[in-house]
């Protein structure tokens, strides 16, 4: 319980610093409203080809916000040396890396469930119906998206070249889970059963367990580096 707590005060630390200044959503928010109205107008009105780059185009939307909001995450963090500080706090490694997770994953799912129907609109795809199965993909491939980010995020947190350098060590090392979130989600997007998308929901579970064990066995270390 002592464990949990700790975990969950690092969370609000975050979460509280978000809510003040509200710049993560406001810049993720933003970002992937332009994402999806420069493909919208890039695609025009072709329906048939909007079907067919609908989950690419909305697991893009997803990732790239995503990624800015990591970046902005952690740069809050080296203002002060507010991240060595809280690396200094007498508190498990595993506590901070999980704390900070959980923020990121909360503003990040945030985020996504307000592209949803921003992305249903300019698009004029019925998802309604379909949102509650377009969730049981979307939690679990940006939970380890996050997992992933979180740790890179704090990796790369003391480089010149951070904004640079997360998306280039990110991306490659995302690519199936992205792959999978992105079949996943075409299957539900063309209304066919959902036991077909159970697959990748599985390949997703999986690839969530591969990143949390990696970063928390890892995290510690590559902090201190």
């Amino acid at each position: 319980m002592i464990f949990i707590g700790r975990v969950m005060a690092v969370a609000r630390k975050d979460l509280l610093a978000e809510w003040r200044n509200r710049e993560s959503f406001t810049a993720m928010f933003y970002f992937a409203f332009l994402v999806l109205f420069l493909f919208n107008f890039a695609l025009g009105a072709d329906q048939a080809l909007i079907r067919g780059a609908s989950s690419g185009l909305l697991w893009l939307a997803f990732t790239f916000t995503s990624v800015l909001g990591l970046g902005r995450s952690v740069q809050g963090e080296m203002e002060n040396d507010c991240l060595e500080g809280l690396l200094l706090y007498p508190i498990q490694r595993e506590a901070i890396y999980l704390g900070k997770l959980l923020g990121n994953f909360s503003v990040i799912l945030v985020v996504e469930l307000v592209i949803l129907p921003l992305f249903a609109i300019l698009y004029n795809m019925d998802l309604w119906s379909q949102i509650p199965k377009l969730l049981l993909i979307a939690v679990p491939g940006t939970l380890g998206f996050a997992a992933a980010g979180t740790l890179l995020s704090s990796m790369t947190a003391g480089l010149r070249a951070r904004e640079a350098m997360l998306p280039f060590l990110l991306f490659p090392l995302t690519i199936p889970l992205i792959l999978s979130a992105v079949k996943g989600t075409e299957v539900v997007l063309r209304g066919e059963p959902f036991e077909l998308a159970m697959p990748w929901v599985k390949l997703i579970a999986a690839f969530d367990v591969v990143f949390l064990v990696t970063s928390l066995l890892t995290f510690e270390y590559l902090v201190e580096e």
